[in-house]
């Protein structure tokens, strides 16, 4: 009892520390994957780091921690690089220091965060493809073109015996709506390494006749992620920005979009979404054109109310005119009628009166006669023959 050693505990954990830290000096590149992440108000950031077995038990952890001083530098160029936040769950690769404490016992300084290994080698590449055509100004260029209205020469690129293309030009060519296209296929690969520089050439194609086409289609069916690389790639995402015509592409992807669908006029999921999209063009338009002759047929139906009416109210005057004309009329026949009568030498003869005629012509002085001349005299029931005798003058 009184030959054995007897320490402290700070005294042990002096020991532990020494030991650890002296046997693992300066930093290690280790990767694991997060668990807790939490943040301290001071700007520090601690970890969980955990090691995972293939099924998924945890078979290491320890805990970490990011001094302020350096997360406020870690944590804006992993998160811009990566598109993530650093938050549970990610596999990274970090740049450590070992650490033991008395009172918080093993852990990990971390300094630094490499965010090529959480993205990947290829999304970083993508990542840089994007940084790079952005800083060119590519981004936004083959939107600005504006499409046809009634887009009916398309040119595709796409593999002829896909069944996205198969299923594109059946949902096209047998619309409901009776629209008709014209449609050029240009092959070319559409996955693999040599699909980039076979759908430029394609373009290249197309662009050859470029006033036979509205439109240009890139699509092509779903595949493996894999499959899809390509159209990440820098050659033909930038000859997609400076085609000189609108750029539709129907890639097939479901979560995924890729650089060459960004500098795209428009991206659809799928080959059978990119015809949607053309009759949709049309749709449109068809829509817009009832609405104007709706418009038109109400305004021609508004005019010819109005003239009818007006027309009515003509009508209607013209013939209170005219009554009220052949009343006046009417009434002046009546009058000159009664003036006629009124003046007829029948009425005269009616009164007692006679008529003296010379050789046919009323008589009316004296002065108009010679003695021994033949002269009528007409009465109300006959006429007389008689000869001038002697004139009387008064």
């Amino acid at each position: 009892m009184a030959n054995r050693e007897i320490i402290s505990l700070r005294e042990l954990q002096d020991k532990i520390k020494r030991s650890v830290e002296g046997a693992l000096p300066g930093k290690f590149w280790i990767r694991a994957e997060t668990g807790d992440v939490k943040f301290h108000s001071a700007g520090h950031c601690y970890i969980d780091l955990i090691d995972k077995e293939e099924r998924g038990g945890v078979k290491a952890k320890v805990q970490a921690v990011i001094w302020a001083s350096s997360f406020r530098i870690i944590r804006p160029y992993f998160e811009t690089t990566t598109g993530r936040v650093l938050e549970k769950g990610l596999s990274i690769l970090v740049n450590v220091m070992v650490q033991y404490s008395a009172l918080y016992g093993l852990s990990l300084v971390i300094y630094d965060i490499d965010p090529s290994f959480t993205i990947g080698e290829q999304e970083l590449k993508r990542q840089q493809t994007i940084a790079k055509l952005k800083e060119e100004g590519m981004f936004g260029l083959n939107s600005s073109i504006e499409i046809e209205p009634l887009p009916r020469n398309i040119a595709i690129i796409s593999s002829e015996t896909a069944a996205g293309y198969r299923d594109f030009m059946k949902h096209l060519h047998e619309n409901d709506y009776g629209f008709v296209f014209n449609t050029t296929l240009f092959t070319a690969p559409m996955q693999g390494q040599s699909a980039p520089a076979g759908i430029i050439e394609a373009m290249e194609q197309v662009a050859l006749n470029l006033q036979k086409y509205d439109l240009l289609l890139i699509i092509r069916g779903g595949g493996a992620a894999q499959d899809l690389i390509c159209f990440d790639n820098y050659e033909l995402a930038l000859n997609i920005a400076q085609f000189p015509l609108p750029v539709i592409t129907g890639i097939g992807h479901d979560h995924d979009i890729h650089i060459a669908d960004m500098l795209a006029h428009t991206s659809v999921k799928t080959p059978t979404a990119a015809a949607v999209f053309v009759l949709e063009l049309f749709i449109a338009e068809e829509q817009q054109l009832n609405s104007i002759a709706r418009r038109v047929f109400l305004s021609l139906q508004s005019r010819i109310d109005k003239e009818f009416l007006r027309a009515q109210r003509i009508k209607e005057r013209i013939v209170s005119i005219t009554a009220a004309r052949f009343r006046e009329e009417e009434y002046k026949a009546d009058l000159n009628e009664k003036r006629v009568l009124a003046a007829s030498p029948f009425l005269i003869l009616e009164k007692g009166f006679s008529i003296v005629l010379k050789e046919g012509k009323r008589i009316s002085s004296v002065v108009d006669l010679k003695k021994d001349q033949d002269i009528s005299l007409l009465l109300k029931d006959g006429k007389i023959s008689c000869n001038i005798k002697s004139i009387q003058y008064e």
